[in-house]
């Protein structure tokens, strides 16, 4: 028998742990799983490699509408399927903001069209991000959006806050938040610590973290919504979602792939590709952030991929935005900082984040029947990029030496990056 698509000599994740198995792959579904599958019109050589869901993002900016002058669907999904991905969800920070469905709609359908990704948007909680009124939740529930934040900005006011998360949690969906205080933030550029005092600029306290989780993970026990808290950046707000947990708190969290690899000694540099909200912090969070990770105290790795065009991060540091790339480079960060094993790295990459999204068909363990949504991941490759698939360059990872590489993607049977065979 001819197959549409092998994958052959991978250690695949399935139902019954790692094999050592190839796949075959027809009309988009995983049709067969052993040794000696036959004949295939294209096959993919993943000798070495490790075979798994493909990964999905909780955290990505595609900036369309409004701002396609940093990314846009195309370049983001470009990007997200040259790191290994095959599902993201798309940030509502966009022009018009996604708080109404005909917004969700379109930008799922601007996925759909480029085909590379998935495209899931996520809804704002309240009208235009302004932190006011609530947004039109019924409307973006029917459009298909199950995660809803106002990233970008924290909702600042307790009361609309706790009424959003009321809401939601009667719809089952997801509240995820942006965990920085503005007050506590607005001044700053910078960790508040050693570095900024050197360098005379004025810091971000660890308590903009933390005030936030502190006060949400409360609202959350209240209300019994899902809380998801978005880059965590300090040791102790990982200290605050375990002991939640501990309490019944139905609470999940992500880390991004520069905080698990960067700290403010390298901004130290005033490199503004270092410039992020939260902002990169010490040694001693990032070791926290780690074992988190490790632990499952934190449960997914999310990118926060934030392209700005270089004439925004061109600037001296005090004056460029906040925001890096990082789809194409977050499976080889978490590999290779957290030492996950492979079972470890394909709950924190795929299976948790589509569990957390809703997304059916992406992160179940590779068997017959299931959506070939698939990544083959070299965790031995060393490699060092210089260019990025974006729009946009802000990007503290190129030119950096990495360890661990996507070598090819798949959604629903296509080969969307890679596959060379």
């Amino acid at each position: 028998m001819s197959h549409e698509l092998i994958i052959h000599g991978g250690s695949v994740v399935s139902p019954e742990g790692i094999r050592n198995v190839d796949l075959a792959i027809d009309d988009g579904i995983v049709t067969a799983i052993g040794d000696d599958l036959g004949d295939a019109n294209k096959r993919i050589d993943a000798t070495d490699a490790w075979v798994g869901p493909g990964f999905v993002d909780l955290h990505t900016h595609l900036r369309e509408p409004g701002h396609e002058w940093k990314e846009d669907v195309a370049s983001g999904s470009a990007a997200a399927s040259a790191g290994g991905y095959t599902a993201v969800i798309a940030m509502p920070n966009t022009d018009p903001v996604i708080d109404t469905g005909h917004v969700a709609r379109f930008v799922r359908e601007r996925g759909r069209e480029v085909g590379l990704v998935d495209v899931v948007p996520a809804g704002s909680l309240t009208m235009g991000r302004a932190g006011e009124t609530m947004a039109h939740i019924d409307e973006l529930w029917d459009a298909g959006v199950r995660i809803f934040t106002d990233d970008g900005d924290a909702v600042a006011n307790a009361s609309v806050l706790r009424l959003v998360m009321e809401y939601i949690a009667q719809l089952g969906g997801v509240v995820s938040q942006h965990a920085v205080d503005r007050d506590l933030s607005a001044a700053g550029f910078m960790h508040e610590g050693a570095v900024s005092s050197r360098l005379g600029m004025y810091g971000i306290p660890s308590e903009a973290d933390e005030v936030v989780i502190a006060r949400d993970l409360s609202l959350a026990a209240t209300t019994g919504v899902r809380y998801h808290v978005q880059h965590v950046s300090t040791a102790h707000s990982v200290e605050l979602i375990a002991a939640a947990r501990e309490r019944g708190v139905d609470v999940t969290a992500e880390v991004t792939p520069h905080h698990l690899m960067f700290t403010h000694e390298d901004v130290a540099s005033t490199d503004p590709d270092f410039k992020m909200m939260p902002p990169l912090r010490t040694e001693a969070d990032r070791v926290a952030l780690i074992e988190g990770l490790r632990s499952g105290a934190i449960d997914v790795v999310a990118t926060d991929h934030a392209p700005h065009a270089a004439l925004e991060k061109e600037v001296p540091f005090e004056y460029a935005p906040y925001g890096v790339l990082g789809l194409e480079w977050a499976a080889s960060v978490a590999a290779s900082t957290a030492g996950l094993d492979i079972a470890d790295f394909f709950e924190r990459m795929s299976a948790m984040p589509a569990r957390i999204a809703g997304l059916e068909d992406h992160g179940s363990p590779v068997a017959v029947g299931t959506t070939a949504n698939l990544v083959v991941f070299d965790p031995a490759i060393e490699w060092t990029p210089t260019a990025t698939l974006s729009r946009s360059r802000n990007a503290p990872y190129l030119g950096r030496p990495l360890r661990g590489l996507v070598t090819a993607t798949v959604l629903r049977g296509t080969v969307t990056h890679g596959g060379s065979s």
